[in-house]
């Protein structure tokens, strides 16, 4: 049975009221999904409010027993939103229909603000992904500002960062023991606001001996840039933290401790209905591609510098076991919808499901990036032997894998078993890979490996995919990061025309709260030198950039002609092969 999302459902109360900026899907795909199944498997009684729109619908249930659990949904309700170029989106794939509109901008700000004015005194503890990279003062793209912590926007009283079942357990132990959510103040994993008088004594002596790292304030940072650097360093280490806002701290505890094997398989046994909730007539897009896709693992060796994965589900890899996926598999194959084929079968990235670190305890936290941890044991025995053990399943025609492979990962694997199953067993005619650039000190500041790793993997790929079918790579690249100039771009056209690509999406960069890329595009320094780098701000810069990664569209013509002119390579120009365009007529 689903949830209940009527008082009509239940015997009158509820413990929790989960509020998520997301349409109702019971799948393990969606956070508010998974939070309301572990709560109510410890005893806790539940009522879900998706999407509310009006005062009614917050409502529904009543004051709670205990509180409100508030997500604003699987993605930063600003990124759900707009474009990065600003523009609202047409489509949200996680609201009835795909329909746009159904959830507010700064959705957890405007979720939590509605329950303090109807439930003066209720408790509130905010997760998920917009709580996770707002949990400090951030950049805001969206206002080009530097905005206070979520916390201060919000008045929640806790909040649980980075992936949120062990925080969550402890949280609903200590509920057990009649513990007010309030007074819940040292559980790993979470961050909470308080103002100096009102924090415990054992805070304050941790203050005092510097137990915990103090950041600079949200004030400081808004007004230095150098400063903003800093505290953005700091939020990136393993420490128990404090910045001031005001005369308030936010006061961030140490991240939670990994799940274990069990504990992961425990999540995804969970009675989930992998459905949509019934009311919505029209569906929810977003079930589509996940209702039979697995998650093996959670966490990512990679360190991209554009990328919060690393911020928000650590660098450490968690997986399920064999056993548990396989029982998932016996779950698809009972419903009568599935027609026998996998869509996907990993996690942030694919092939990083075996985390074999020789030594583990490295102050510098980047196991894949430019380069590639010489402690870092590569194999993809593990992973093999999973999709083999998939494969066999009666029932399964297909499995495929569409969440990203590390091509960088994958070379440096002696044993080439793995690359022939991928590419015989697992790829739907093209392999979606991420090389983002070619220029070596754009992609040094990705924290990419250079472009010549990439052409080592595409003559791999083709050289094996030659002996078993015709399959093609589809890679993706990213225009304006900071770092890149117009110069820079070109080059990447250059290559592109070389290679014969052309895609058909572009990714301009995209400034999400807490990543590096993103430090580096607010402040324009370079994050460990401090000196100043180029970065494309203005629509037209960005334009530009945008448009010579498609240099054959017509409707780019002038763009492309004017930034070649600009870059001085108008050699560019002409009716030569290596051309982007031709003359004007």
């Amino acid at each position: 049975m689903f949830l209940p999302v009527k008082l009509s459902e239940t015997d009158g109360n509820v413990d929790f009221v989960v509020v998520s900026g997301d349409a109702y899907v019971d799948h393990p795909s969606f956070g508010h999904a998974i939070i309301s199944r572990l709560t109510e498997s410890e005893g806790f009684t539940i009522g879900m409010v998706c999407q509310p729109v009006c005062d009614a619908d917050y409502l529904e249930f009543g004051r709670p027993n205990i509180g409100f659990m508030v997500t604003s949904g699987v993605v930063d309700s600003m990124v759900n939103n707009y474009t990065a170029a600003k523009r609202k989106r047409n489509t949200d794939y996680y609201s009835e229909g795909g329909r746009a509109g159904r959830r507010p901008d700064r959705a957890l700000t405007v979720y939590c603000r509605n329950i303090r004015r109807l439930f003066p005194g209720t408790h509130i503890i905010v997760g998920g992904i917009e709580a996770s990279l707002r949990r400090f003062a951030h950049y805001d793209y969206w206002s080009d500002s530097v905005k206070p912590s979520v916390l201060a926007d919000t008045g929640a009283d806790l909040l649980v960062y980075g992936m949120g079942e062990r925080p969550l357990r402890d949280i609903l132990a200590l509920a057990k023991k009649g513990v007010s959510v309030g007074s819940i103040k040292d559980v790993r994993g979470t961050a909470y606001l308080s103002e100096y008088d009102k924090l415990s004594a054992k805070i304050k002596e941790e203050m005092s001996v510097n137990v915990i790292s103090f950041c600079p304030s949200y004030e400081d940072i808004k007004a230095d840039k150098i400063k903003y650097i800093k505290a953005f360093k700091l939020q990136c280490s393993d420490k128990k933290l404090a910045q001031k806002h005001g005369m308030a701290y936010v006061i961030q505890n140490p991240p939670a401790s990994n799940l274990t094997e069990r504990e992961m398989d425990a999540v995804y046994a969970l009675p989930f209905m992998r459905a949509a909730h019934p009311m919505y007539e029209e569906g929810v897009p977003a079930i589509i591609e996940v209702k039979y896709s697995i998650t093996s693992h959670r966490g990512c060796m990679g360190s991209c510098s554009y990328c919060a994965l690393n911020y928000h589900q650590g660098r450490n890899i968690q997986k399920r076991s064999i056993e548990s996926i396989l029982n998932e598999v016996d779950i698809f194959v009972k419903d009568s919808e599935f027609k026998g084929y996998i869509h996907d079968v990993g996690g942030p990235t694919a092939n990083f499901r075996e985390a074999l670190c020789t030594v583990g305890g490295c102050k510098d936290k980047s196991c894949v990036g430019e380069t590639i941890c010489k402690n870092l044991k590569v194999s993809h025995a593990e992973y093999v032997k999973l999709l083999k053990g998939i494969r066999q399943k009666d029932g399964v025609k297909k499995e495929f894998i569409r969440s990203g492979i590390r091509f960088d990962y994958l070379m440096k694997d002696k044993n080439d078993e793995f690359f022939h199953e991928l590419v015989k067993h697992h790829v739907s005619g093209q392999l979606k890979v991420a090389p983002e650039h070619c220029v070596s000190s754009v992609l040094k500041r990705m924290n990419k490996p250079d472009i010549t790793v990439y052409k080592a993997f595409r003559d791999k790929f083709y050289k094996i995919t030659a002996k078993h079918k015709e399959q093609y790579l589809v890679p993706y690249f990213i225009s304006s990061h900071p770092g890149c100039t117009l110069k820079d771009a070109v080059k990447l056209s250059e290559f592109l025309k070389e290679t014969g690509s052309m895609p058909e999406q572009v990714q301009d960069f995209y400034p999400t709260p807490s990543t590096r890329s993103t430090t580096e595009y607010y402040t324009e320094l370079d994050i460990d030198t401090l000196k100043p780098i180029y970065v494309a701000k203005s629509e037209g810069d960005k334009r530009k950039q945008r448009a010579l990664l498609q240099y054959r569209k017509k409707e780019n013509y002038e763009i492309i002609r004017d930034a070649l002119i600009e870059a001085d390579r108008e050699d560019l120009i002409g009716y030569d092969k290596k051309c982007l365009i031709k003359p004007k007529q």
